[in-house]
């Protein structure tokens, strides 16, 4: 897969290589993920919530929706929400439901307007040199061919991801990789502080205890000691606040402090 961008669009290329094209839904916002498909996930702001999915088969048939934060932390998607303006196409290098002959690929291509990525924010419209967070999955079903006609094996499903989740679940943002915008060729590749990292690094190892503590014990741990947590690397400074039900995780790193809170929602203040 490929990115290119203007003012107006984030452009995405991506090309599915496939013997056996298939699929099966027409109707938008189904769940298309029933259907082998290539999936994008947004979040601009890298807080982990307020973030955007947008699914396509080889029908071009889209489910786009809105997340106001992950499932883990209670969130429910709006897929009445739609990305306004979206454009998207595809190609078959085959002939698609077709068991009898052998295909080749098929291909992807989106134009995602800023515009639509500001609710509940400013326009999303990225400048130079800004940081988001983003992942690309491809959902493969395995098929058997009964009677001249796919059939879904059962059984789970394969995943393939552009940015590499260590689990079988696309609704963890912190997972996602980044994306760098530049209005320049040339720039090279950039990437977060290391100091960055290894502060939101630390925050998301002790939100992961901070929950497994709270399975076995029915509350949030108070101190960092019960949680049985390593000193973050370098200059770092953590803190933890916390009740029974809540708690707000910070770390110091210069002028700069990350925090974290029950919900997940990781943001620099």
């Amino acid at each position: 897969m490929k990115m290119i961008w203007n003012n107006t669009y984030l452009f995405i290329f991506a090309e599915l290589r496939e013997p056996h094209l298939q699929a099966g839904l027409h109707q938008r916002d189904t769940i298309i993920y029933a259907d082998n498909d290539f999936e994008v996930f947004i979040d601009p702001n890298g807080d982990t919530h307020q973030y955007f999915e947008i699914e396509v088969n080889a029908f071009n048939t889209v489910m786009d929706l809105f997340m106001s934060k992950p499932y883990r932390n209670g969130g429910n998607a709006m897929l009445n929400w739609d990305v306004k303006g979206l454009r998207t196409a595809v190609q078959h290098y085959g002939t698609i439901n077709r068991p009898g002959d052998k295909d080749s690929a098929w291909t992807v291509e989106m134009a995602i307007p800023f515009s639509a990525l500001g609710l509940f924010r400013e326009n999303m419209r990225p400048k130079d040199n800004t940081h988001w967070r983003i992942n690309f999955s491809r959902v493969q079903w395995e098929w058997d061919v009964v009677n001249n006609r796919y059939q879904k094996k059962k059984g789970p499903e394969h995943n393939w991801v552009w940015s590499p989740q260590g689990i079988v679940d696309m609704h963890a943002p912190e997972r996602w990789g980044n994306l760098w915008f530049h209005t320049q060729p040339g720039n090279g590749t950039a990437a977060p502080s290391p100091e960055d990292e290894n502060a939101r690094r630390w925050l998301w190892d002790l939100y992961y205890r901070q929950q497994q503590y709270r399975r076995k014990h029915g509350k949030y741990a108070t101190t960092l000691q019960a949680l049985e947590l390593a000193a973050p690397k370098g200059n770092l400074k953590p803190e933890l606040e916390a009740i029974s039900q809540q708690f707000n995780a910070r770390i110091t790193n210069g002028a700069s402090t990350w925090s974290i809170d029950q919900e997940g929602r990781i943001y620099e203040r």
